[in-house]
């Protein structure tokens, strides 16, 4: 009797070690059904997203800027404290990517304005000086270039064909200051809207039209660098965000590829953009169309452009370009920013409520293309003529436009590029050589009156010639 409970617990013990010691089929074929089980989840790990991210992040990199900014007083004791035309360093960061093997990057203007120094950081943490090649304020491109070769480049891809919700991948050093590589961050979402017209705010020197919308988390330090779709080709520049804090809520824009890839294109060039012109002008503030159908009213056609030529008339309205309805005036701006000099636009015009289709050849500004004339040293005017005129929206009839100033004589003079003189001392401006015999005729030290248009208002300016 006594042996009954023995021999149960020793069965018992028998048949827990039984289950407890698998044989070495059974460890086989157990590892074998969680391998079976693993694998899906592992296929899934390696996404678009992280192909995405290996194909495009080599060729990723840092830029850093050192400005000069002047400190101005912000208490009452700063007026006292601070030297006058005290100026300090500051730095800036952003984004950039390499076009090609030789050095040459994409990144934003506004990350390389007022620069005077630049180094752009590779991702494995070697650091070279770049040059600036050109910059564009209005598209916001900027181009450098740094002395080496044998550099991984992005593959480009097109803007034209995106369709919203699709996966994008967003490239950046946000808040770069505070990592300690120069790795990129990668940040996914998807394309929220294309085609995105920002209207102008502030001091916001460019012009954000036909803009790819996404959710991807784009944040300070992210601007330059590249949206790349599923497939690892490089669609847009990531440019701005709206954001009462800085940082980013979802709402992020970039500039289409083509966009950025042309203006790199002609600033690797010239040096600098040339602006298409066909040399007509709108009515409407950008917020309303004409009218309850869609399309813009020609308010201006220059005497020689390409607009004339083609038989656009005052009054016409225009209903499409390339294909393109035109709502409002920043779909106008769109397509104007997206042409080049020597291309060929496609226009829609309706005239007594029928629809004329009509073909313009795209032209360089008259600006451009006018005999500059040298005054004051580093000042370059022009003649204003009824094309620049139409292209400028100047009021004056007559005058000598301020094409390009130099910053010391801006300061000095209260002149700025886009003012036009139409009068010194009492002396009437009608001509760039006019403004140039007048100032000749100014004696060294003397005072001078210079009357100017600026923005369409009459403005005076008081200085001395040195």
């Amino acid at each position: 009797m006594r042996l009954r409970p023995v021999l149960a617990v020793g069965i018992g013990l028998a048949l827990l070690a039984c289950e407890r010691t698998p044989s070495a089929a059974q460890v086989a074929q157990k590892r074998a059904r969680g391998t079976d089980r693993a694998a899906p989840v592992a296929a899934q790990r390696r996404s678009v997203i992280v192909e995405a991210a290996r194909r495009v992040s080599p060729a990723v990199v840092s830029v850093t800027v050192v400005k000069r900014q002047r400190e101005m007083p912000t208490d009452p004791f700063d007026f006292f404290m601070l030297p006058r035309g005290m100026e300090r360093e500051v730095q800036g960061l952003g984004t950039g990517f390499f076009i090609t093997r030789d050095g040459v990057v994409i990144t934003n203007q506004h990350v390389t304005d007022g620069a005077e120094q630049i180094v752009v950081a590779m991702p494995d943490g070697n650091e070279y000086p770049a040059k600036l090649l050109g910059e564009d304020p209005l598209t916001d491109i900027a181009v450098l270039k740094i002395e080496t070769t044998g550099l991984p480049t992005v593959p480009i891809g097109r803007s034209d064909d995106l369709m919203i919700g699709e996966w994008v991948v967003a490239f950046g050093n946000p808040y770069g200051y505070l990592l300690g590589n120069a790795e990129p961050t990668v940040t996914a979402g998807v394309v929220s809207a294309v085609g995105r017209n920002l209207y102008p705010s502030g001091d916001q020197p460019g012009v954000y039209v036909g803009m790819i919308q996404t959710d991807a988390a784009i944040n300070p330090g992210n601007s330059g660098g590249p949206l790349v779709n599923a497939l690892g080709e490089v669609v847009g520049v990531n440019s701005s965000i709206f954001s009462n804090t800085g940082s980013s809520v979802g709402i992020g824009f970039a500039i289409p590829i083509e966009r950025a890839m042309r203006v790199a294109d002609e600033l690797r060039k010239y040096g600098r953009v040339r602006r298409a012109w066909v040399g007509l002008n709108v009515a409407g503030d950008g917020r309303r169309a004409v009218g309850k159908q869609p399309g813009l009213q020609v308010s201006v056609v220059a005497p020689n452009s390409p607009a004339r030529r083609a038989g656009i008339q005052q009054g016409d309205i225009l209903v499409s370009a390339q294909g393109h309805r035109l709502k409002n005036f920043l779909d106008w701006e769109a397509v104007k920013l997206d042409i080049g000099v020597g291309d060929t636009l496609s226009v829609v015009v309706r005239r007594a409520g029928a629809e004329r289709p009509m073909v313009l050849q795209v032209e360089d500004l008259p600006t451009s293309k006018a005999e500059k004339v040298a005054v004051l040293g580093d000042i370059q005017v022009i003649t204003v003529t009824p094309d620049v005129r139409a292209e400028r929206g100047i009021r004056s009839t007559r005058g000598a436009l301020i094409y390009r100033i130099g910053a010391a004589t801006q300061e000095a003079t209260g002149l700025d590029e886009g003012d036009v003189v139409f009068q010194v001392n009492r002396q009437t401006v009608s001509s760039a050589e006019d403004l140039r015999q007048a100032l000749r005729a100014v004696r060294g030290g003397s005072p001078v009156r210079i009357y100017f248009e600026r923005g369409g208002d009459m403005v005076v300016s008081d200085f001395y010639v040195r």
